[in-house]
């Protein structure tokens, strides 16, 4: 199966900046590949394994441009319905701006972060992983090392523009070895429930090995990362706090941009020292106060008031005057 199709621009509200989403760091997946025009990475959709490739000129009344892929038959409104949520298509952005332009701290955001939308997740697990990885790590660098992840312990796909790589399983990152192991010693018993002899920090990630294959362990036993959709804000940021390797940062950052929790305010140094400078007249204020107040402050909005007062800050100049 090949498709070619649009999304056209009355389908979704506002504009849309595809290449400022998709590298705005957000830890739902790392960015998708870039060939050509065409953004493109593998998407599951209805369970099969199907090819994207996106394009749109940013900001434009242009459509949206897509290329789908797969040795599977899949409904064209399908595909078209998980894009649309990935790239939160779904979002009022007009709104939003309107809400912005209510506060004269929030209002320069807009002209920087024009088109700027949440980049979802492509599978949940895995952006349970990607936020873990991005505890204390640069965005190239947990981009980097969850790519070799899917490389090492994820299923191989062949299309026509390339070898794509999905998500390894809770199972197989489970029972990954935290370090190297003898291939011979193990057995083919053995070989069979491990992902792969090779070491998973080879994948460079760290001393975070250990909280992986735990929050694998507890995904796979304990927490349902789907019922999580259907628990309001408060008890979905109460249950992800249980899986190992995530605090309140990283759990606000599966919740925002792995499930699209509008509340959720996640907090690290740089967002704290933003609202500080901005609110606080530069005063130090505590994390769990820092997040208490966005989430009263901006409430549904507070997600993406944080993702573009964190752009807002980097292209500004900003976020210069804030380095201790």
């Amino acid at each position: 199966m090949k498709t070619r199709f649009k999304i056209e621009t009355p389908e979704f509200k506002g504009p849309f900046d595809i290449e400022l989403t998709i590298g705005s760091g957000q830890t739902s997946q790392p960015a998708w590949q870039k060939n050509g025009k065409y953004f493109q990475e593998l998407v599951f959709v209805d369970n099969k394994p199907c090819l994207v490739k996106i394009a749109h000129k940013p900001n434009s009344d242009d459509p949206i441009d897509i290329i789908a892929e797969s040795k599977e038959d899949i409904e064209k409104e399908h595909i078209k319905a998980r894009i649309m949520e990935i790239f939160g298509l779904n979002d009022d952005l007009p709104k939003l701006y309107d809400f912005l332009r209510n506060d004269p701290n929030l209002e320069p955001t807009i002209d920087f972060c024009k088109g700027l939308r949440l980049f979802k997740a492509n599978n949940l697990f895995e952006s349970v992983i990607c936020s873990i990885t991005s505890a204390h790590n640069s965005i190239r660098q947990w981009n980097k090392a969850i790519n070799l992840l899917k490389e090492k312990f994820g299923d191989k796909y062949k299309f026509s523009s390339g070898t794509f790589y999905s998500f390894p399983s809770p199972q197989v990152l489970a029972n990954a070895p935290e370090h190297e192991f003898d291939e011979e010693e193990c057995g083919p018993e053995l070989l069979k429930t491990r992902a792969s002899w090779k070491d998973l920090r080879s994948c460079r990630v760290g001393y975070r090995s250990k909280y992986i294959i735990k929050a694998s362990e507890m995904v796979q036993s304990e927490i349902d990362l789907q019922k999580i959709n259907q628990m309001d804000y408060e008890t979905a940021f109460d249950t992800i706090l249980k899986i190992p390797g995530v605090g309140p940062k990283v759990g606000d950052c599966i919740l925002l941009y792995g499930y699209g929790f509008g509340k959720a305010f996640p907090v690290d140094i740089w967002i704290s020292r933003i609202v500080a400078k901005l609110y606080f007249d530069g005063k130090n204020v505590s994390n769990p106060k820092m997040r208490k107040f966005g989430i009263e402050r901006f409430g549904n909005y507070a997600g993406y008031t944080q993702l573009y007062l964190f752009h807002y800050a980097r292209k500004s100049g900003l976020m210069k005057t804030l380095k201790k």
